[in-house]
């Protein structure tokens, strides 16, 4: 008897489901509510990042945390070789970092604040939290690499983060408390 594999479906598998559109996809990513993070990494002397919102903290203990980067990327590639990243969970007052980390460009970091962590990853100055990983798996899929990462240094302030969502950026430190 021969054990199914990940490469091979069993005999009565069903067919594949007709895909969902593209839309719907897009309007349920459009209801969910994300910190606007900061993912980067040194390649060589020089500063590489992106914005990504496909960040989630997997466990406190031990602490880990996850981003979600496109193979396409132009930091990419020094990412995946790097073994540390840093990542900057920006503050309300960061869009205009943001949306220079949201474009390709040459040098993300000219005229920009920031410092390194203990083992070199970038960190943006100012940020609402900031923390920086020891870069433990990196898990191929599709058109994305999962990068899970030990958190080895962590720093939060008080000022509210830059929240994002149905393709807008929100003030964090505005919100209302739901009613119960």
């Amino acid at each position: 008897m021969s054990i199914p594999t990940t490469a091979q479906a069993p005999a009565h598998a069903a067919p594949a489901p007709e895909p969902v559109p593209e839309d719907e996809i897009k309007g349920v990513h459009r209801k969910f509510v994300t910190g606007v993070t900061i993912v980067t990494a040194m390649d060589g002397d020089r500063p590489r990042g992106l914005a990504v919102n496909a960040f989630c903290s997997l466990s406190i203990t031990p602490p880990l945390v996850m981003v979600c980067v496109q193979r396409t990327s132009s930091t990419y590639e020094p990412l995946f070789r790097a073994t540390h990243m840093g990542i900057s969970i920006l503050a309300a007052d960061q869009l205009p970092v943001a949306s220079v980390f949201a474009r390709k460009s040459d040098d993300k970091f000219a005229g920009l604040r920031w410092s390194r962590a203990a083992h070199g990853s970038p960190l943006i100055d100012h940020s609402a939290a900031t923390l920086e990983a020891g870069i433990e798996e990196r898990i191929q899929t599709a058109t994305h690499t999962v990068f899970i990462g030990r958190v080895l240094e962590a720093t939060s302030s008080a000022r509210p983060p830059l929240i994002y969502s149905a393709g807008g950026f929100f003030d964090g430190g505005r919100l209302d408390q739901a009613a119960p």
